[in-house]
């Protein structure tokens, strides 16, 4: 099948380079010279033969609509563009009606596998129209394992919410691995922190692929004295708790896991300084100045 793929970075240009292993022809288009074979979106459709199928692999949010709104302008009636970031699902539902108006149609991928996929195989998780998922389906089933990975969830904005659900659920997977890890490094009794983590690979029910990669990190860094404990968040943790509200569907596990991403990003907490003060305040209980470490205050009488 031959293909166009807008945005050949770590994904899409592992992802371009699984599809041409595999022997489908792809077209890529990048602003990086070095990495793209056509230099325009413009160039991408001359080259395609219709109807077209192009695959978005760039940033959500005001990229992916450019890139979308460009698209509409080069491509026909009868095409097909499938939508591989992570845009929120309720963007895509509108996107589809815009673009159904000019006869083009629009399916949305959710996409894991990161910088193993190309060797691994990625999981798609795809919304749309069965006529148009049907049409892209040799591409979905290249790029995932030969034992699965694939799924048609459902009509368009599925794929994305699927996705989305499943970031959330990493989320909260790897928050436990990391307040496990902190209790083991803590305690005096464990000597072998990362051994003990090798040993849950195997016949343990934590086994998994986020252990396994886990383990490789303590190999290179076994006390991860090289890494800040900061970690940022893509949007889709931030989504699924949002959805989580708006179905009423308790989620604690992801929605903890979210607010203490946001807590790695304060050196010193404002929430933290309240209760010090209110502690200070209401039982006399020491604070910590900032100005001096040792000093011991009591309320006023």
């Amino acid at each position: 099948m031959q293909l166009g793929m807008v945005g050949l970075g770590k994904m899409g240009g592992n992802m371009a380079g699984r599809l041409r292993d595999k022997g489908h022809d792809v077209v890529g288009f990048d602003f990086d010279p070095e990495v793209r074979d056509v230099a325009s979106l413009a160039e991408l459709a001359q080259r395609l033969p219709a109807p077209r199928t192009v695959w978005l692999m760039v940033p959500a949010g005001a990229p992916t609509l450019q890139t979308i709104n460009q698209l509409a302008d080069v491509l026909e009636s009868g095409d097909l563009i499938v939508e591989g970031g992570n845009s929120h699902y309720v963007d895509d539902r509108r996107r589809a009606d815009e673009l159904r108006e000019r006869g083009i149609a629009y399916v949305d991928a959710g996409v894991s596998g990161g910088v193993w996929g190309r060797e691994e195989g990625y999981g798609i998780m795809v919304g749309g129209a069965p006529e148009d998922v049907a049409r892209a389906e040799p591409v979905f089933t290249a790029l995932t394992p030969d034992d699965g990975g694939y799924v048609h969830a459902g009509g368009v904005g599925a794929g994305h919410f699927v996705k989305m659900v499943h970031n959330g659920i990493e989320y909260g997977m790897m928050q436990a691995f990391a307040e496990g890890y902190e209790l083991l490094a803590a305690s005096d009794i464990v000597d072998d922190v990362p051994g003990t983590f090798d040993s849950w690979r195997e016949g343990t029910v934590v086994r998994s692929w986020l252990l396994d990669l886990l383990v490789r990190a303590l190999r290179e860094d076994p006390e991860l004295d090289g890494i800040r404990g900061y970690a940022e968040d893509s949007g889709e943790g931030r989504w699924t708790v949002q959805a989580a509200v708006d179905h009423a569907v308790p989620a604690p596990a992801i929605s903890a896991s979210l607010f203490a991403r946001f807590a790695s990003r304060q050196e010193d907490s404002p929430a933290m300084k309240v209760i010090a003060a209110l502690r200070n305040q209401f039982g006399g209980h020491a604070v910590t100045r900032s100005t001096d470490d040792d000093s011991v205050q009591t309320p006023p009488s």
